[in-house]
């Protein structure tokens, strides 16, 4: 009668032949344990010890060994579920097989990763991709590789993209740019508002702080724009508009946008041409194009790559009032908390170019939750009464307006898509004019000139104004949006 040979027999057998000996690290003197064999017939090495046999008389070293080989040769026949050989290199190769076709106590189940062979043409801007070259398609390729099989990050996109994308995409139709440039910021941001990188660049749109100040975004004190994603994306088109009136090509102006204007130039005058594929440019900005396309491709047609994202499981457009506040001292961001009924965390959120707990004086947005514009305008008065402790309050005027981020955004002359009422909200000191009637202009308005200040630009004066940032240029002959500190300006 045939007897059935088990792991349990074999290691009991060679248990017999060497005694364990448990020894723990740093210790003198060993110590016998008795549980180093599970249930299962295998070994369980206890934290922070070593396993040594002591050799009897009943066996030598040779036949321990034997016995050692005889376990291993029982243990794959259990896991590939046939009966052990005598020959070692056919145990093995079964085993390598039974693991290679995924079979494994009996289940035929396997799986297997797909492949998603990258995209055979590509356009950014309407510009060919060289991918014929064979360079440029591995440089591809491997970005391609990278973004298709980042399974979390995609979906996070794809879950963001819901809530950005419908107002990028309107503010590209409205200026006449194409619309992969929202894919810039995708890469630049995963189109995050607070992101912010070791060097400096900030917002979803990764302006560094020189480029920021030259194109109107304030920051100033606790208030950095460049971490509000409607003024940093009007920026920047504005910025990558100005690149490719420079260069002609999108590519190009994208690039430079990256890594800045005298490094594309020293290559240009390099190789006598302005083609990004054949640039040495820093290994960021080398990446950074063929990132914007890998991008384009998984996320122009996810389900070509095995993504779906199930309705309703992306983010919503951030729905909130908007009240225009003019400030002559900070107003604690609690103050305004409690005045709207929302939360120090929640103001921030929606409001993430404050980056301090205080909202400065002057002029400036605040953005709400939904539906609170009213009871803000109703409590803050009593708030900072009770924060000035009894002071008298001073008056700033304001605008109200209930939006979605979509419908909140400005038209291309940055003008108010609706109409909205002036109101008064009180803060701070009191000021002249406080018993003008509500929807005249304040003294500023009516004496046709302003002088810029510290940390303004264009876009803003205009709105203090009610006026657009075109009517401003033609009134002043300004042939940009850009403006300096102390210069003068004819209020049309």
């Amino acid at each position: 009668m045939e007897r059935k040979v088990t792991c349990r027999g074999l290691l009991k057998a060679w248990m017999g032949a060497a005694e364990p000996t448990s020894i723990r690290l740093r210790s003198r003197t060993p110590r016998l344990r008795d549980d180093h064999v599970a249930d299962a017939g295998v070994w369980r090495r206890p934290a922070r010890t070593c396993l040594m046999p002591r050799r009897s008389g009943a066996a030598t070293g040779a036949q321990g060994s034997i016995l050692l080989v005889a376990v291993a040769l029982c243990c794959l026949s259990c896991a590939t579920g046939q009966p052990p050989s005598g020959d070692t290199r056919d145990s093995s190769a079964s085993a390598t097989q039974a693991v290679a076709s995924g079979e494994s106590r009996g289940s035929s189940a396997h799986w297997i990763i797909p492949y998603y062979p990258p995209p055979s043409a590509m356009e950014l801007c309407g510009e060919p991709v060289p991918l014929r070259n064979q360079e440029v398609m591995e440089r591809f390729d491997k970005e391609f590789t990278l973004v298709v099989y980042n399974h979390a990050q995609v979906y996070l996109w794809l879950k963001r993209m819901e809530r950005y994308f419908p107002w990028i995409e309107e503010r590209l139709r409205a200026g006449g740019l194409p619309d992969d440039l929202k894919y810039v910021a995708v890469v630049e941001s995963d189109l995050l508002p607070d992101a912010c990188s070791p060097k400096g660049a900030a917002g979803p749109w990764q302006f560094m702080p020189a480029t920021g100040s030259a194109y109107g975004l304030q920051q100033t004190g606790g208030c950095d724009e460049r971490y509000d994603f409607e003024r940093a994306t009007e920026c920047a088109f504005r910025y990558l508009q100005d690149l490719h009136r420079r260069y002609r090509n999108w590519t190009v102006a994208i690039a430079t946008y990256n890594c800045g204007d005298k490094r594309v130039q020293e290559q240009i005058r390099a190789i006598g041409s302005a083609d990004y594929y054949q640039m040495r440019l820093p290994t960021e900005t080398e990446r950074y194009i063929l990132r914007i396309l890998a991008v384009k491709a998984v996320l122009g047609s996810p389900g070509r790559y095995g993504y779906q994202l199930p309705p309703g499981q992306g983010y919503p457009p951030l729905k909130t009032d908007r009240v225009n506040v003019q400030l002559s001292c900070p107003l604690p961001l609690h103050a305004a908390a409690e005045a709207s009924g929302s939360t120090v965390r929640e103001l921030k959120r929606l409001n993430p170019a404050l980056r301090s707990d205080e909202i400065p004086e002057g002029s400036y947005q605040l953005r709400l939750p939904a539906g609170s514009g009213e009871a803000f305008e109703k409590n803050i008065d009593m708030s900072t009464r009770r924060r000035g402790a009894g002071a008298a309050p001073p008056e700033a005027q304001g605008q109200s307006q209930s939006s979605t981020a979509e419908e909140a955004a400005m038209d291309a002359t940055h003008e108010p898509r609706s109409p909205a009422r002036e109101r008064r909200i009180d803060s701070g000191k009191q000021q002249s004019g406080a018993g003008e009637a509500r929807g005249k202009s304040s003294p500023a308005a009516r004496s046709g000139a302003h002088t810029v200040k510290r940390g303004e630009s264009l876009s803003t004066i205009a709105k203090r104004y009610n006026v657009s940032t075109d009517e401003l240029r033609r009134a002043n002959k300004l042939k940009s949006s850009t403006v300096s500190s102390g210069q003068k300006l004819v209020i049309p």
